[in-house]
């Protein structure tokens, strides 16, 4: 059974770091495209950063020179460094990847991981 599993949230202070993990369990599968994914309350579901197998990332303008999305293909894991943050990056985080099983594509979420920047 695949499952992706985010860590890492936390209660941080405005200006503070936090980095979160996600982790893809299971076997036969590859991994290509990857993302990280945030809601705040009353809010809909936003894209905060991809990343593809090879290497090459995408960020949403309001954490662009904040945050740094990397990954691990031996690993299956993906990261997400959260540098200066403030308030308004607090939000439930959640993964995202496009997982390929022969030939066939699935898209999974992680549960989310509860990320709040408050002092």
């Amino acid at each position: 059974q695949v499952q992706l599993v985010e860590s890492g949230g936390g209660l941080v202070q405005p200006g503070g770091s936090l980095r979160v993990s996600c982790a893809a369990s299971g076997s036969g599968f590859s991994i290509t495209g990857m993302g990280w994914y945030r809601q705040a309350p009353g809010k809909e579901r936003e894209v905060v950063a991809t990343i593809t197998r090879g290497g090459s990332t995408n960020y949403a303008d309001s954490v662009k020179g904040r945050f740094t999305i990397s990954r691990d293909n031996a690993k299956n894991m993906m990261y997400l460094q959260m540098n200066n943050l403030k308030s308004e990056d607090t939000a439930v985080y959640y993964c995202h990847a496009v997982l390929t099983f022969s030939s066939t594509n699935r898209a999974y979420w992680g549960q989310g991981t509860q990320v709040t920047v408050s002092s």
